[in-house]
């Protein structure tokens, strides 16, 4: 069976999920067999892997870091809010319903057999086994049914090393604040402390890591220093929303919906110098860009009501007409046709109906079995600009619980509004490139200006970059005599 050791923080955003990221590519490049594992993940980011399952993409992004391909056991239980106070739950991939915060709390025993039933399959392939907590051990109000923290240590016999941000201040309160609400076996299984996101001197912090340890009674594993990667984020606490991007040579906007899910379909853009992808919630912001790219939603129904009452969906008709793409995916797709319903209350607690955009000559109905598979092809029949696109090869996963007809083509369009159903339709090589240049060309701009990049290649660089980042800061001897019960 396999080593472990458990990634805590004291809240969210402390940056377990990128810290595990860095220790799985360093547990590989160190010749281990290394997975990630969470048990339970609240995300809108999910991804379809190549059996159908659906998981969360952090745990994603650390298999890739892993070297391995994604597997729903690395994330047994998903849940992807739908409501304030309600989620869909996915179990091994595949969706159980909808479900209010109470019921959900009450049932959640209920799902350690299938945890372990994960953990341990993993952990009979490979050699060490990164756990990541979610949000923070201390919630007192959560212990008594906790399934991802120390609840989740304690049935697999996993020690912990808590992680607090130093970017977000506090961190020294952070760390013994958490430690001090555990109980004394609690307490026991955290072998460290990590301070995150150190901007400075290491020494100016030398007296408060010793009160640190004083205080807590285990040693300071790390100090780890802010780094700037371009790797994929958890949706609701991504940084990337918050930033005011100048409008560049190209300029894409996304529309940031109350509900957005899988923006990381939108990642490619970001990696050219001179093409700026801006999120956008006002319509102050919007302007007139090349492209505007509708992203998807859990709440589909709901967020176009937004659009509506926002005043975005006149500024984007506004746009369109004065020549910019309007490119729809998932849940944006679905916006795009001329009327989206809800019989079988889906998405809410009352049958909805309401008109689309009625941009694209289609109609969305939810109900059913949820689609969920990964899928690849050729561009073809696509029209106008983007016409580029046809012969190219694309791939990506489909996960939707609406409907909008037969035999439907990769891609919708008509005029300059485009439309799919396919996440990540972007990623394959040349099809980033194959858009911005499309753009380009329109403007009269010389593409070579852009600068374009093999995106496998770059993953790499920033994985790699992450665990030189991690390497540095963290004591690995340490972490090591951790994983073989030597501290």
């Amino acid at each position: 069976m396999a080593k472990n050791i458990m990634i805590q923080g004291t809240m969210s955003n402390a940056g377990k999920s990128i810290l595990c990221a860095g220790l799985c590519r360093i547990f590989k490049q160190d010749g281990y067999r290394v997975a990630p594992f969470k048990s339970q993940n609240m995300a809108l980011n999910s991804f379809i892997t190549e059996s159908g399952g659906e998981m969360g993409r952090a745990q994603v992004v650390q298999a890739e870091a892993a070297g391995l391909k994604p597997d729903v056991r690395m994330n047994p239980i998903l849940l992807k809010p739908t409501t304030d106070v309600g989620s869909q739950v996915i179990v091994n991939g595949v969706v159980q319903g909808n479900m209010k915060a109470s019921e959900y709390f009450h049932r959640k025993p209920e799902y350690i057999p299938k945890i372990l039933e994960a953990y341990h399959a993993l952990a009979q392939e490979n050699d060490i086994i990164v756990i990541e907590g979610a949000g923070s051990p201390a919630e007192i109000n959560l212990k008594q049914t906790d399934i991802v923290n120390m609840g989740l240590a304690k049935l697999v016999d996993a020690p912990v090393l808590l992680v607090g941000d130093i970017d977000r201040g506090g961190v020294f309160a952070q760390l013994y604040g958490t430690v001090a609400l555990l109980e004394a076996d609690e307490k026991a299984r955290i072998k460290g402390t990590i301070v995150n996101k150190f901007r400075g001197d290491r020494a100016i912090l030398e007296p408060g890591l010793k009160t640190l340890e004083e205080l807590c009674g285990v040693p300071v594993a790390g100090v780890i220093p802010y780094v700037d990667v371009d790797i994929d984020d958890e949706d609701s606490l991504s940084e990337r929303f918050d930033h005011r991007q100048a409008r560049k040579s190209i300029d894409i906007a996304v529309i940031r919906l109350p509900r957005i899910s899988n923006f990381t379909d939108f990642a490619p853009f970001e990696r050219y110098e001179n093409v700026s992808l801006r999120y956008v919630d006002r319509v102050s912001d919007l302007h007139e860009p090349d492209l505007i790219l509708i992203p998807g939603t859990k709440s589909t129904i709901s967020d176009l009501k937004w659009l509506r009452e926002s005043g975005m969906e006149a500024s984007i008709e506004k746009a369109s007409a004065a020549g910019s793409l309007i490119f729809g995916i998932c849940g944006g797709y679905q916006m795009l046709g001329r009327r989206i319903s809800d019989p079988n209350q889906v998405e809410a607690a009352a049958s909805q109906e309401i008109a689309g955009l009625d941009f694209l000559d289609m109609e969305t109905v939810f109900g059913g079995e949820k689609v969920q598979r990964q899928i690849r092809g050729q561009f073809e029949n696509v029209s106008g600009v983007l016409s580029v696109l046809n012969g190219k090869s694309f791939e990506g996963y489909e996960i939707h619980m609406g409907r909008s007809g037969e035999n439907l083509p990769s891609v919708c369009c008509r005029e300059n509004i485009y439309g799919s159903y396919i996440h990540g339709i972007f990623d394959a090589p040349g099809v980033a490139d194959a858009v911005v240049q499309a753009l380009c060309n329109r403007k009269g701009i010389n593409f070579s200006s852009i600068n374009t990049f093999d995106i496998h290649e770059y993953k790499e660089q920033q994985y790699d970059r992450l665990a030189d980042a991690v390497r540095a800061g963290l004591d690995m001897d340490f972490v090591y005599r951790i994983l073989n019960r030597e501290e």
